[in-house]
């Protein structure tokens, strides 16, 4: 008996499913979390550089 891991249609089925989930958190933390920490990073450079 074969393990699943290497079967040519398991295979594929896990890097499909592999990628859209990678796909899918890249879009979320581009478009959700990305800009948050951006807009905090910025602010807290901001704040440092005016106490300066």
């Amino acid at each position: 008996m074969k393990m699943p891991q290497l079967v040519p249609f398991y295979f594929l089925n896990q890097m499909m499913y592999g990628y859209t989930v990678l796909l899918m958190l890249m879009y979320v933390s581009s478009k959700f979390m990305l800009p948050r920490m951006l807009n905090m990073f910025l602010s807290r450079m901001f704040m440092t550089k005016l106490g300066m």
